[in-house]
Order: structure tokens, then sequence, then C-alpha cells
């Protein structure tokens, strides 16, 4: 099955839940016979459970975490992080381009802009050449307003509460 029509979508915001919504969606096109790849920006030091999750579902889901262990400086990102987000853009551009799968999700590339490992420029001509039956999507925090401006669709998770205000660390199976 291919789609007849891909879109862009954008999760954001300073919730928690935009990788789990990505992750829902490749888990719905994957039970509809669809192929999904994901590429995790900045997400070194796994495994994490969608990992071992879509071990179990491959070949149709492929997740490939990129980036070293712990945090990226904002301020002055190391010459390595930048290596390594240069590295994944180029290989997620190529999945992209490939039309293997139908749908393209590039987990926490908004961070990776964010954090001066890659330009804006980069995710706007990532959706300039996107092949129109490809589903592309970007998540994660402080999303520049031109990629909004060239969605199709743009989620915003909003925190009300969350437990880690109250000391509850991230869990394994929950966030991780």
């Amino acid at each position: 099955m291919k789609l007849e029509r891909g879109c862009v979508q954008v999760y954001t915001g300073d919730s928690k839940g935009k990788t789990t919504a990505a992750l829902g969606l490749a888990l719905r096109a994957v039970g509809r016979g669809l192929k999904v790849i994901m590429i995790q920006f900045m997400k070194g030091g796994g495994p994490y459970g969608e990992h071992l999750a879509a071990a179990r579902l491959a070949p149709e889901l492929t997740i490939i975490p990129t980036g070293r262990p712990g945090w990226v400086n904002r301020g002055n990102p190391a010459e390595e992080d930048k290596r390594l987000a240069t590295e994944a853009l180029s290989l997620a551009r190529e999945k992209l381009l490939s039309c293997e799968y139908d749908i393209v999700i590039l987990d926490e590339i908004n961070g990776a802009v964010f954090f001066g490992l890659l330009s804006v420029d980069d995710q706007l001509d990532l959706i300039a050449h996107r092949p129109p039956n490809v589903e592309l999507v970007f998540t994660g925090r402080n999303v520049d307003t031109r990629v909004v401006e060239a969605a199709d669709l743009v989620t915003e998770m909003r925190e009300i509460k969350h437990y880690y205000k109250a000391g509850v660390p991230a869990r394994e199976g929950i966030e991780k």
C-alpha cells in the first residue's frame, strides 16, 4: 500500500508526548501495511523501549537513533554533536528521497535546529523535496515559525501537569 498523498506533520510543544504521538502514527501505519522509518536526532544512549519494539516490527518499522549520550550545549554545541546531526540529516534526506518508506519521521529534528546543530533551511529543504506520496513528520520542542507555515498539520503538546515536577523520574516503558 502506498499513500496517494503525503503530508508534512509537526509535533511540538513543551510537554510530553511528541515522540509518542509519532510512534502511535508509525504503529497505525505499520498495521495498514505502510513502511516507516524514524531517525532520532540527539538520542544516543539508548536503547529505549521504542527501539526494542521496532526490532519486533522490522522491516516495516525501522528506528535509527543518532547522537551522543547526554546533553547538547545550546550555547556552544560540540563539533561532534554537529557532525552527528549532519550525518543524520544526510541519512534522513537519503531515506526520504529513496521512496522506500511511506512515512519518514525525524524525531527531535526541531531540537537539533534549536540547539544549533542544523538550520531551519535544512528542514525547509526536506519539505520542498519530499516526494508527493511520502508523509514527513518532524518532532521536538521549539519549532521555527517557517516550518509551522510550511507544514500541513501542527500539533502542540501543552503541559498542564507533569509528575516529573513531583520527583517521579523517567521510567522504563513509559518515558524511555
